[in-house]
């Protein structure tokens, strides 16, 4: 496993030419002098970023309030075993990241999430990957936005309401909610230094709070025999370890490491730092994370799980802030409590900014990919997408509207976005055998074996996140191809799209598969759901515990190698390549 500089990268004030022949496509990189001519600097992206904000990016989506409540579904699911739940988690979110980071440090554009899949296999994987991963971005912001407003609403009861059991956005709170969101909206636009300086602060606090709540708890309260108290270690076997890994959050949690991907056509040496940021804050925030299960686990009473793991539960504001709030304020640590109570205000205004940066990077992307109208590619002068800005914005104000079983929506196309992540390892397969001259600063091991490996990982991860999640992402995946018809049909300009359908031949086959294979799974049987029209209700828990996970790996392996064979032709996957890497940044000095 290694990580090479790269020293091709041009910086202000140089006159240097550097030019190579990558793939068969040669290309020349000509430094740029100090005052550039302002037409071509207003449609650039700004290499603004340096390493560690690259890392905070990636660190600062990972970790937000999720931590609060973390250690309680795992454990309630798993547990002392929550250990190695976290653990097998992240590992497997880890296996995805280093197919990123190959692909980032190769290919260090804006919205990369959604442009990898484009060079590999066309038009229409391209579009369903970059769609999914734009629905889960551009949820998260506001969904952040009303978590930090249900926190403090703990003091400013104005700003939420109670409506049929759940917590809804008053007039007030609107009014709060849209004026965050704009802030977050601004910060973006004023460029992305700013977007990245601002996340700094935001994760160092992030940081801070989870390691000192670590250390206080292990210092102050020490019981080692909950490790076996509660029905012993693993008290709910195997699949209670898998469970937590979907339904206990796990998996979720170490969610966000592509940040890095995102914003990678605007930081400094882009193929170093790409790799070492997306690696590094995987290897960060699962480090926290078992600290916190652990510190969990040894600072409960005894008494508390007399019942078992899964009867554990918190009252009062500890319901509210989450288990470490409820044990800081048992223990008589009232300081810990309030740092608690902060954070959770705190961290998801973090997690807000950086998904509304991201969310619109991605429609910048699919704008770039010819897949939505070109003036969400247009850049201001300080390299911001300020249409695709926009748009993020007035969804969230939508999202913020109190639409019936909205929230379930919401939450769905959260999780489910999980799907785009293996798209990366199908297109590492194929770019390995389509662009296989081109520099990889991180070129991930035995990727033959980890690549169908990853892809399988993620189809895992799919299938635990349960039926009622499935049959909705298929659904999604069909509007956003009505929507891809429509902006076809109404494109005034002269711009074609090819959709490449023999490459994307395998799509079909992989989605009615995982779909077939859920609906008759043990995932998740405490959410059961029905297909309107079809009325097919499950999970069936037909393919039990054991062979629902088999049959996932048997599909995801085959989709792979058929995948692989309807990759594009190299040819035409250079030129893809080629066209959607023609807004190379200049190169700013810090």
């Amino acid at each position: 496993m290694e990580i090479s500089d790269d020293r091709g990268q041009a910086t202000t004030g140089s006159s240097s030419t550097s030019s190579s022949i990558e793939g068969g496509r040669a290309t020349a990189e000509l430094a740029q002098p100090l005052v550039a001519a302002p037409e071509r600097a207003t449609h650039r992206l700004r290499r603004d970023v340096g390493f560690v904000g690259l890392l905070f990016a990636s660190l600062g989506s990972i970790i937000g309030a999720g931590w609060l409540f973390g250690a309680l579904y795992a454990s309630s699911l798993a547990g002392p075993a929550a250990i190695i739940a976290w653990l097998f988690g992240g590992a497997a979110m880890m296996l995805l990241a280093l197919a990123h980071a190959e692909l980032g440090g190769m290919y260090p554009v804006a919205g990369g999430s959604a442009r990898f899949p484009h060079y590999a296999f066309g038009s229409l994987i391209g579009f369903t990957s970059g769609w999914v991963t734009f629905l889960g971005a551009v949820t998260v912001a506001p969904i952040m936005v009303q978590a930090t407003l249900l926190y403090a609403s703990n003091y400013i009861s104005s700003l939420m309401t109670i409506t049929d059991g759940r917590p809804v956005v008053t007039a007030k709170g609107y009014v709060v909610a849209g004026t965050l969101l704009l802030l977050f909206c601004t910060i973006n636009v004023m460029g992305v230094r700013w977007l990245a300086e601002t996340n700094k602060l935001a994760v160092w606090w992030k940081l801070l709070i989870p390691a000192v709540t670590v250390v206080v708890l292990v210092a102050t309260s020490w019981h080692g025999e909950n490790f076996s108290g509660g029905g012993g270690f693993m008290p709910f076997g195997w699949k209670g370890v898998f469970v937590a890994m979907s339904s206990g959050g796990i998996v979720f949690a170490c969610a966000g490491f592509e940040q890095a991907v995102q914003l990678g056509g605007e930081t400094r040496n882009p193929r170093r730092n790409i790799p070492l940021a997306i690696i590094g804050a995987m290897v960060i925030a699962i480090c926290l994370y078992v600290a916190l299960q652990v510190a969990f686990i040894l600072a409960l009473d005894p008494s508390s799980i007399s019942k078992g793991w899964g009867a554990v539960s918190f009252s009062g504001k500890g319901q509210l802030f989450g288990p470490f709030a409820g044990l800081a304020t048992g223990l008589g640590l009232g300081w810990l409590a309030v740092l608690i109570y902060t954070d959770a205000i705190v961290s998801p205004g973090g997690t807000g900014l950086l998904y509304t940066g991201a969310s619109a990077r991605l429609t910048f992307a699919l704008a770039r990919n010819g897949y939505i109208p070109a003036p969400f590619a247009r850049l201001t002068p300080r390299g911001a997408p300020l249409f695709a800005i926009a748009f993020s914005f007035l969804c969230g104000l939508f999202i913020f509207l109190p639409f019936p079983g909205w929230q379930q929506l919401v939450g769905f196309i959260s999780a489910a976005a999980v799907v785009s992540y293996g798209m990366a390892p199908l297109a590492l397969g194929a770019l390995r055998r389509q662009d296989p001259a081109r520099e990889r600063p991180f070129r991930l091991p035995a990727a033959s074996l980890l690549a169908p490996g990853a892809f399988v990982v993620a189809s895992e991860i799919l299938l635990f996140t349960g039926w009622a999640v499935v049959w909705k992402l298929i659904a999604a995946i069909l509007i956003g191809y009505g929507l891809l018809a429509l902006s076809t049909v109404t494109d005034t300009s002269e711009r074609t799209l090819s959709l490449d359908w023999r490459s994307a031949v395998w799509l079909w086959p992989y989605l009615l598969g995982m779909g077939a294979i859920s609906y008759l799974s043990s995932f998740d049987t405490r959410t059961p759901s029905s297909v309107p029209l079809l009325g097919l209700h499950g999970p069936r828990n037909e393919l039990t515990f054991g062979w629902d996970v088999l049959a996932v790996a048997l599909l995801g392996l085959a989709i792979y190698a058929f995948a692989i064979r309807s990759r594009l032709p190299a040819e035409q996957a250079l030129e893809y390549v080629g066209d959607v890497t023609a807004e190379e940044p200049d190169a700013i000095d810090a």
